[in-house]
């Protein structure tokens, strides 16, 4: 039967807003503000942004709801609670599998995360120092030029921002996380609409926002179906275990579906915004919208060198970047380190630094991926030049976390019974009935459809 008495022994927030901050504080990060502008820009603006938002609504905020379900109802690590819940619901062991799958996706995730949060972290300081004051859009390209190809200042960046991680995770829910995301996610809110404000004033706002809103299918192709799915997983941080383990932490009393939209909506705002401050700076200054994964560091800095007291918000905005990406890092390694206290019998400090060892080593990889390992190959049609960041990406936002997001559909719609599920959404009848539609029959089939494309089954041109 169920333990109805089940606690964590790792915490609880201390409140509905405390949850909301922390969950949208893992959300909203560099997948919002660096990726999603420029994956817009690959894959044809509008049309692109119009399937996405449909992602988001209709798989992103059921599967969203059913991970923090799951655990909230087994409150331990993802894959403690995954074998817990399984043994619950008379289900096999190997339903523990979906746990591991998620920590290790989280892990792989921040390897590269943490190299490119480091390229925000060393823009604060290149910032600070006014070094982008009067820069032309070749000088910005310059200095992005110099900072990824040279390795020992990628490493230096990308060892500082683990170690912040770190030692945020080791102070627990409480004292950690949840004192690091009250602020901040206000702060980047209210930065990034002023932002908005200024785009307005560089003669292109308008075609900025035709590039990012007016649909043009002809330009979608499968593997931009395949992009939106993927990050609408990677971008509200399901599938990874992130959400799961942060629902193990909710108090019994608050509502999951209310949590899970607000969460999304701030999510999708913010990535949103973030497209209309930055495509209107691209099109002012003759820059490509499509010119892939350093857009961010080669448009906002033109537009902090030319504004009043470009110095002070250019240093603000990169440093609540950094923020961002970091309450999103703490989440990542999250699962992890839980999982080793409850099986390893390790404190929070000790597990934080085992893991974030690895993780470092791992993020090597990457860093080294822009310079002295970088290699191409093409995937869905794209050519790919960043050698194993690139792999690493693919594989993660495009198979494992919709993968995951497929099995926690399977488990919470199909395998969890359905009195479990009703007793922890507490939904009213008709919004439990479509919840359960959408995770039994809308996600899979979507998801599904995503892994034939990719396997070459189905092709969509």
């Amino acid at each position: 039967m169920v333990d109805e008495q089940r606690t964590s022994i790792h915490g609880q927030w201390s409140g509905r807003m405390a949850f909301i901050l922390a969950a949208t504080g893992s959300a909203v990060g560099l997948g919002n503000i660096w990726k999603f502008p420029y994956i817009a820009g690959e894959n044809g603006g509008g049309a692109f942004v119009l399937i996405y938002l449909l992602c988001i609504a209709v798989i992103g905020i059921p599967i969203m709801m059913a991970e923090v379900m799951l655990g909230r109802r087994g409150r331990q690590s993802p894959i403690n609670t995954m074998a817990t819940l399984a043994a619950e619901n008379g289900r096999p062991a190997i339903w523990a599998g979906l746990g591991w799958m998620g920590v290790i996706a989280g892990f792989l995730i921040l390897s590269y995360y943490s190299v490119i949060a480091g390229w925000a972290l060393s823009y604060v300081f290149r910032a600070a120092s006014g070094m982008f004051e009067g820069v032309t859009s070749d000088g910005v390209s310059s200095i992005f030029g110099q900072l990824v190809s040279d390795p020992e200042k990628l490493l230096a960046w990308h060892t500082i921002f683990m170690v912040a991680t770190m030692v945020v995770v080791a102070r627990g829910v409480q004292h950690g996380l949840e004192k690091t995301v009250r602020f901040l996610m206000p702060l980047l809110f209210l930065l990034l609409l002023i932002l908005v404000f200024y785009a307005a004033t560089t003669g292109a706002f308008l075609e900025g926002l035709s590039f990012l809103f007016s649909p043009d299918f002809s330009k979608i192709t499968r593997g931009s179906i395949l992009t939106a799915m993927g990050h609408a997983f990677f971008t509200l941080s399901l599938g990874m275990g992130a959400i799961m383990v942060y629902g193990s932490y909710l108090p019994k009393d608050t509502s999951i579906a209310k949590t899970s939209i607000i969460i999304a909506a701030a999510d999708t705002v913010v990535a949103l915004l973030a497209g209309m401050v930055i495509f209107p700076i691209v099109f002012a200054n003759g820059l490509e919208p499509g010119s892939g994964p350093g857009l961010i560091f080669k448009t906002l800095p033109i537009a902090f060198g030319q504004m009043e007291a470009g110095i002070l918000i250019g240093t603000m905005f990169f440093a609540l970047l950094v923020f961002a990406a970091w309450s999103s890092a703490i989440s990542l390694i999250e699962p992890a380190v839980a999982w080793l206290v409850e099986n390893r019998g390790m404190n929070r400090i000790y597990a934080s630094v085992w893991v974030g060892i690895v993780t470092w080593l791992m993020g090597i990889v990457t860093a080294l991926s822009f310079n002295v390992w970088a290699f191409e190959f093409e995937f869905a049609g794209e050519k790919k030049t960043a050698g194993m960041f690139d792999v690493l990406d693919i594989a993660t936002a495009n198979i494992m976390l919709p993968l995951g997001g497929l099995m926690i559909a399977i488990f919470a719609g199909w395998l969890m019974y359905q009195q479990s599920s009703k007793d922890e959404l507490n939904m009213t009848e008709s919004g439990y009935n479509l919840w359960l539609f959408l995770v039994r029959f809308i996600t899979p089939f979507a998801v599904m459809i995503v892994f034939l494309n990719v396997i070459g089954v189905l092709k969509f041109e």
